[in-house]
């Protein structure tokens, strides 16, 4: 694989796992072939530049963990996976069933009369949860803000006030 075409894949490898969370769905979303996808994201992340590049999306994002990128992705995440299920004549074969994005989905149970019904997770308690956490970000360097400020020496609380 040429050198830009894999600096290419493992950016966007960075930009998923940063959004997603799992290392193999961003692997196959930024465009590693599904039979290696996991051991190419196993050497994505054991690259320095990859590991700086994610610590970096993370800081820009305001996100220090997986917790707001699971969370994003139930409040801004695509059903079309679930809603084909739900409308296929018969069941896909798991070949099919395995590429579907479910993530949204809590439940799935067959229904009497040959049913199938689908429960997705609630997006509106997502983006509370998600607003809660951003906000308790906020908080945590305002905090880090006050302390520096209370002990800081006279010159600078000086060089604070300034700015």
């Amino acid at each position: 694989m040429p050198d830009k075409l894999l600096k290419s894949k493992r950016d966007a490898f960075c930009c998923w796992y940063v959004l997603l969370g799992n290392a193999f769905e961003a692997a196959e979303r930024a465009g590693f072939p599904k039979e290696t996808a996991i051991s190419d994201a196993v050497k994505c992340l054991r690259s320095q530049e990859c590991r700086q590049n994610i610590a970096s999306l993370r800081e820009l994002l305001s996100d220090s963990g997986n917790v707001a990128a699971g969370l994003k992705r139930l409040a801004f995440g695509s059903c079309t996976d679930a809603v084909y299920l739900v409308f296929a004549d018969e069941l896909p074969p798991p070949s099919v069933i395995e590429g579907l994005d479910l993530f949204n989905v809590s439940e799935i149970k067959r229904v009497k009369g040959g049913g199938v019904e689908v429960k997705l997770f609630d997006r509106l308690k997502a983006l509370e949860k998600l607003f809660e956490l951003e906000n308790s970000f906020t908080d945590r360097d305002k905090a880090a803000e006050l302390i520096m400020a209370l002990t800081a020496t006279a010159e600078e609380s000086d060089s604070i006030e300034d700015k």
